[in-house]
């Protein structure tokens, strides 16, 4: 079984911000699970569990952002406990740069929330948590949605 996983955060810093989602989806054949534990939902002890059964992970920029992250916060080494595949370090061996966004614009890669980005995506979450806008957690949660679903069309791609 596979697991593509994303992050979303209050920010780049590990030792100043927060995980806020955690996207992971699960594929195995042809069933699909997709699961995102929010805010409080963030355990250790969820992660693993919804990882069990996974041989390998793929993320981009995970080995630079999203694993250590976890890391940090939530002390599980994820990059140790399963076969990591960063598919970033694929694209650039493609001449693919840039972002996850702008290397899904160079493949054709389609998105429904094209317009929003990294930034939005922690407005949209203090957005969220200050004024308690539903709709602005809503908008982040298909934001990472998409980030991790497109994670195994760009795998696909990369690695037939």
């Amino acid at each position: 079984m596979e697991a593509y996983l994303d992050i979303e955060t209050t920010g780049l810093s590990r030792r100043c911000d927060a995980i806020t989602v955690v996207g992971i989806n699960l594929h195995h054949g042809i069933r699909n699970k997709f699961v995102q534990l929010v805010d409080d939902d963030i355990t250790p002890e969820r992660i693993l569990r919804t990882l069990k059964g996974v041989e390998a992970i793929y993320t981009y920029n995970g080995s630079r952002f999203d694993l250590p992250f976890i890391n940090y916060h939530l002390g599980i080494n994820l990059a140790k406990l399963f076969r990591h595949c960063d598919l970033m370090y694929h694209c650039w061996a493609n001449n693919l740069y840039g972002g996850l966004k702008c290397v899904e614009g160079q493949l054709g890669i389609t998105r429904h929330l094209s317009e929003i980005t990294g930034y939005d995506a922690v407005r949209l979450w203090w957005e969220y948590t200050n004024n308690h806008d539903d709709g602005a957690l809503n908008i982040l949660l298909e934001y990472n949605r998409e980030d991790v679903l497109n994670l195994k069309i760009l795998k696909d791609m990369l690695l037939r």
